[in-house]
């Protein structure tokens, strides 16, 4: 009952203006573009031509002083349904006393009332609810009977056609109702399986990285680990710089393995959930620069800037573009000298990591360039710019900013500048 008070009594008269039709149905997607668009106003054109022909059935049912009552105030009435339609039904519903003052005296309806109300009510039936276009019916036909019996006609006259012509036109616009209901869950339905069949693959494709991932990159990593445990045992006296190589590499390896798991479980997982291990910040970067220090790589650290503590998205993507450009200097220019650069700016974190050329015998090694787009989409997740490209001097150059919010007014100053 709420609903239905809501329809016929709270706000009759609501601005309710009726929306171009879709236009992609069986037929009119078949339609060219031009006409495609004129008829999704196909509605509006019908509604406006069944004004015109309420119009002129009481233009001609009626003499000339009597148009305005039998045609004019019908045909306002069909036509107010494209944007007042409850109100549109009262007002019909309120000319009939009018239709029975100016008939023969013995209908409720006249010809043009009868086909205007008849409209009316397929229109509003059409934009309401089921059950708020049978009160309507129901309202129509005792609307219709009080008057008559009250003015002291047959009420088998107009009324008794009104209620099977009304309740013919609203079966079939519950009809279509019903059918276009269906239709809309029908593809909500199929829009929702799909979204889960998407899902669903997805979570294969992911599920099959990860395997792919620990039978081969895990496999490997292990093996590495254990023969370089197990190398220094094979070489009589080793000396201690050899035994240490071997350490380094075991440690790497090991710490790769666990880094792979980390990845392994949230490409495993159904959702993107944070890992419960401790993420790498700039704190650990003097490890990272004694690792590859170890590797062959020297590498040196300025910091500028009061140093502060700063967001742990931000900590983490720096320190991997960090990583990353001294893991690709290893790979591309072996032999060479490598530069970090960290300023901490009131705006924002600077990051600079600049390499000399290869030098030495060993080869560079071929890339694919993923390291690069990973960075740049580490930077782009945090709305920061970078650029990476080669040096006047044959080395290479990555340089990223990444913007942070400013602290507090009363947040502690930062430590005072490191320089290593």
């Amino acid at each position: 009952m709420g609903d239905l008070r809501q329809d016929l009594f709270r706000d009759p008269f609501a601005y309710r203006p009726l929306g171009p039709m879709r236009t992609d149905g069986v037929l009119t997607r078949r339609l060219p573009a031009r006409l495609r668009r004129r008829a999704a106003w196909t509605p509006h054109a019908l509604v406006l031509a069944a004004a015109l022909i309420t119009f002129m059935t009481g233009f001609a049912a009626t003499g000339n002083a009597e148009v305005l009552l039998s045609g004019l105030l019908p045909a306002a009435c069909v036509g107010m349904t494209l944007i007042r339609p409850v109100g549109a039904f009262w007002m019909s519903m309120a000319l009939m006393p009018v239709s029975l003052v100016l008939g023969d005296g013995h209908e409720a309806w006249g010809p043009s009332t009868f086909f205007a109300h008849l409209v009316v009510l397929s229109v509003v039936a059409a934009r309401t609810r089921p059950r708020t276009a049978a009160w309507m019916w129901v309202l129509t036909l005792v609307g219709g009977t009080l008057l008559e019996n009250v003015a002291g006609r047959d009420s088998a006259g107009s009324t008794a056609a009104m209620a099977v012509a009304s309740a013919f036109a609203l079966l079939l616009v519950s009809l279509v109702q019903v059918r276009r209901e269906a239709e809309r869950e029908v593809t909500v339905q199929r829009t929702v399986t799909a979204v889960e069949r998407d899902r669903r693959t997805l979570l294969e494709e992911r599920t099959t990285i990860a395997r792919e991932l620990h039978d081969v990159v895990a496999h490997h990593m292990s093996v590495v680990a254990i023969q370089a445990e197990a190398a220094p045992y094979r070489v009589e006296n080793p000396p201690p710089e050899l035994e240490q190589a071997f350490v380094t590499i075991r440690e790497n390896a090991v710490a790769a393995l666990t880094e792979l798991r980390r990845v392994l479980g949230v490409v495993r997982a159904e959702d993107y959930e944070a890992p419960d291990a401790p993420q790498p910040t700039l704190a650990e970067l003097d490890g990272l620069l004694a690792n590859v220090g170890e590797a062959g790589l020297s590498a040196e650290k300025a910091v500028t800037g009061a140093v502060r503590e700063l967001p742990q998205g931000v900590e983490l993507s720096a320190y991997r573009i960090i990583q990353e450009a001294l893991s690709n200097t290893l790979r591309h220019a072996p032999g060479a000298t490598a530069r970090v650069e960290i300023g901490y700016v009131l705006g924002g974190l600077g990051l600079r990591v600049v390499n000399g050329p290869p030098t030495g015998p060993v080869k560079p090694s071929p890339g694919a360039g993923h390291g690069i787009t990973g960075m740049r989409e580490r930077v782009a997740m945090l709305n920061g710019e970078m650029t990476a490209e080669p040096t006047a001097e044959g080395g290479y150059e990555v340089t990223a900013f990444i913007p942070v919010q400013s602290p507090p007014s009363d947040a502690p100053s930062g430590t005072p500048v490191e320089q290593v």
